[in-house]
């Protein structure tokens, strides 16, 4: 566990990162993070839940329309 210390980033407050924990998420400066409300408190990752909604319809599309597809890209 790391303890992270709020502090005055121009007219904002934020936390840093230690370079491990950035490490584990596989992120670097200008990825974004999404924040989502757990059970304990907030939980913070790379992953957008939306966007992968968005996948699976669209993976289901793809998979109902493989023929048409198939066509569409000759």
């Amino acid at each position: 566990m790391s303890a992270l210390k709020v502090t005055q980033i121009g007219n904002s407050l934020g936390v840093i990162l230690p370079k491990e924990v950035l490490a584990r998420l596989k992120v670097e400066k200008g990825d974004v993070l999404y924040l989502s409300e757990a059970v304990n408190g907030v939980l913070i990752s790379p992953y957008n839940p939306e966007f992968e909604q968005q996948m699976d319809a669209a993976r289901s599309i793809m998979k109902k329309r493989r023929a048409v597809l198939r066509e569409l890209a000759k």
